[in-house]
């Protein structure tokens, strides 16, 4: 999955499931603002970002996360990590 791929998954599914319209979608937004996300938006975002990706999320992760390029970031790394981990034997 190339980093493209994966902004245009996470846009997707935060105009479904959030409801925000596209447009605000952009690299330098403020994530938390833009989607007027509270508590349990943010457990919602970590359940649908585990199951589109299949990495799990750490809580202390989202500290740094700001922008949406933030965001993107993270996924793409996250995803990365795991193309190059070594299979538990």
């Amino acid at each position: 999955m190339t980093h493209e791929e994966i902004i245009e998954r996470i846009n997707g599914f935060l105009v479904e499931e959030f409801e925000v319209d596209a447009e605000k979608i952009v690299p330098d937004a403020n994530l938390r603002e833009t989607l007027e996300l509270d508590s349990l938006d943010y457990v919602d975002l970590v359940v649908i970002m585990e199951s589109n990706f299949g990495f799990k999320v750490v809580a202390e992760d989202f500290i740094n996360i700001h922008t949406f390029q933030d965001f993107y970031d993270y996924v793409n790394r996250k995803v990365e990590e795991k193309k190059t981990a070594v299979p538990e034997s």
